[in-house]
């Protein structure tokens, strides 16, 4: 079964990345006109993305989804909203620091800072910008998964959240300073990415499904939109009093 499951999802993967390969393909024949350079290293690292492309889906069908599903099931039985709390923050938290796109972008970010005059060119200077920068992130994911886990027991409309966030965003965007502002914009949706998306998903969903009253669809999704707002206004908020 997990064989068939295997070849299955890779026949899907590379379907799913066949217009990627076509549309690089025709702007490079087509529009370009120029020979595609080294087909065997084009061809090689595209097999490595469908096979690990194939591997984290299968993955994630098979260990974080049902994890966060189970995980919220078993605290909605315990009857905690403490504990619930607890585990939303720590979950939320973890997911963010762990997310490699967050380290990916604190890191740049930290180079072209050190570049400016904004932050010493020194690796300590570098390091420490890019780890605080993630622990502000994974703090606001954090903060975020509680509030939204809140919200799906009180029964809040998630609008409310949503508008909230987008109103606080626009009232402190014009404090904060001009070199972090596109950073805080960015952030956010890059701190809810490969880990972070799955595993917040699921414990929404699965919340969600184990409340009486509540339904999966209409107040299990929306955690991640949240998430991915709360971070702007956490990172503006941390370059003014910064």
């Amino acid at each position: 079964m997990l064989k068939n499951r295997f070849i299955k999802q890779l026949v899907n993967s590379f379907l799913d990345l066949l217009p990627i390969l076509a549309v690089v393909v025709v702007f490079q024949v087509l529009v370009i006109r120029q020979p595609i350079p080294d087909v065997f290293q084009l061809t090689l690292g595209m097999l490595f993305v469908v096979i690990g492309l194939t591997l984290f889906v299968l993955g994630l069908e098979q260990s974080l989804f049902p994890l966060g599903e189970s995980m919220a099931h078993a605290f909605a039985r315990k009857g905690s909203v403490f504990w619930l709390l607890s585990f939303a923050f720590c979950l939320g938290f973890g997911a963010a620091i762990a997310e490699p796109a967050l380290i990916a972008m604190s890191t740049e970010a930290a180079k072209i800072a050190s570049q400016g005059d904004s932050l010493a060119d020194t690796d300590a200077a570098r390091a420490g910008y890019a780890m605080g920068l993630r622990l502000i992130v994974a703090l606001a994911i954090g903060f975020a998964i509680v509030l939204g886990v809140f919200r799906i027991i009180c029964g809040w409309p998630l609008y409310y959240l949503i508008i909230g966030s987008y109103a606080a965003i626009a009232l402190i965007t014009p404090f904060a300073p001009a070199d972090i502002i596109g950073i805080a914009y960015d952030v956010g949706g890059i701190a809810t990415s490969t880990i972070t998306v799955p595993l917040v998903t699921a414990l929404g969903v699965g919340l969600a499904a184990s409340i009486k009253g509540r339904n999966p669809i209409a107040d299990g999704f929306g955690l991640v939109a949240f998430a991915a707002l709360v971070p702007t206004i956490f990172v503006m908020l941390y370059g003014i009093v910064r």
